[in-house]
């Protein structure tokens, strides 16, 4: 089997997460899996990440794994007969999975699924695709957008990348990515690093004034504002709270609005204590 990534010295054990694609070119997905996070985290031992070439289950001297469609028209179909001769010289896997404009949506809810799995096997598909028969060996299809592209290693770069990071051990910070877009339901608050003014441009007060308690309610507040501006359609499922509605109706959304995804109602004001009735003054003599 030609796999054109070294397999480094794995320093933690068994990996705690196996990504296995099956592709026509290995070398497109060769330097995700190679550098940066995702390499230092192989070479730790706490992935692995395998590239098949499926040409070499072609079946033939030639190495050609695909063939013209039944019924005529443009393109070339990789053939069944090849994906499943392919998928047989992996050890079992949790999921296979089939690259697809008609698969489900690829979302931060389903990378945190598929990173709890052992080993995720992913078809990438060239020309026109697979044979449909192939769908009968995959447990799933995903897409990555309704747009059109040459192949699935794209796709797949994506992927690894979204789902690697959840590997636990994987990011520095085991909590950096609970506060990423799509993690907390909402689009990510800004950030701001040094220099402190650039072009006319401050970094807010409030970053700079060591009141986390501050800090905290400002980036919630913004991190709505900006969901409600650029991504409204993500309030439907993200998790609101009392406080979150008061932050959104200030910020112009409408009472039918609010209804729409769900907003919990504001927080009650809280009563104001009467105050205590003074005790009589005693009476001289007692």
């Amino acid at each position: 089997m030609t796999d054109p990534l070294p397999l480094p010295d794995a320093t933690a054990g068994t990996p705690g997460l196996t990504f296995s694609f099956l592709t026509l070119f290995p070398e497109l997905l060769a330097p995700f899996a190679a550098e940066a996070i995702v390499g230092k985290a192989r070479e730790r031992g706490l992935l692995d990440v395998r590239l098949v070439n499926m040409r070499d289950f072609a079946g033939n001297r030639h190495h050609k794994v695909d063939d013209t469609p039944y019924g005529g028209g443009a393109g070339m179909v990789i053939r069944v007969d090849v994906a499943e001769r392919a998928l047989a010289s992996l050890p079992a896997a949790d999921e296979v999975i089939l690259f697809s404009p008609a698969g489900q949506p690829f979302t931060q809810a389903v990378a945190e699924e598929l990173a709890e799995r052992r080993h995720l096997v992913f078809l990438c598909g060239r020309y026109e695709g697979f044979d449909a028969r192939t769908e009968g060996l995959v447990t799933r299809e995903l897409s990555i957008g309704d747009f059109v592209m040459m192949g699935g290693e794209a796709a797949a770069a994506c992927v690894l990348e979204a789902v690697a990071r959840l590997v636990p051990g994987v990011l520095g910070d085991p909590e950096s990515h609970q506060a990423d877009s799509f993690s907390s339901g909402l689009l990510d608050y800004p950030e701001y690093t040094r220099p402190p003014e650039w072009r006319g441009q401050s970094v807010p007060d409030v970053l700079r004034g060591g009141n986390h308690g501050a800090v905290a309610a400002w980036r919630r507040g913004q991190a709505l504002a900006r969901t409600l501006a650029r991504r409204p359609d993500l309030l439907v499922s993200a998790p609101l709270t009392p406080a979150d509605t008061v932050t959104l109706g200030e910020l112009g959304a409408t009472p039918e609005q609010l209804q729409e995804w769900g907003a919990p109602p504001p927080p009650r004001p809280k009563r104001r204590k009467r105050p205590r009735p003074a005790d009589p003054d005693p009476s001289p003599g007692s």
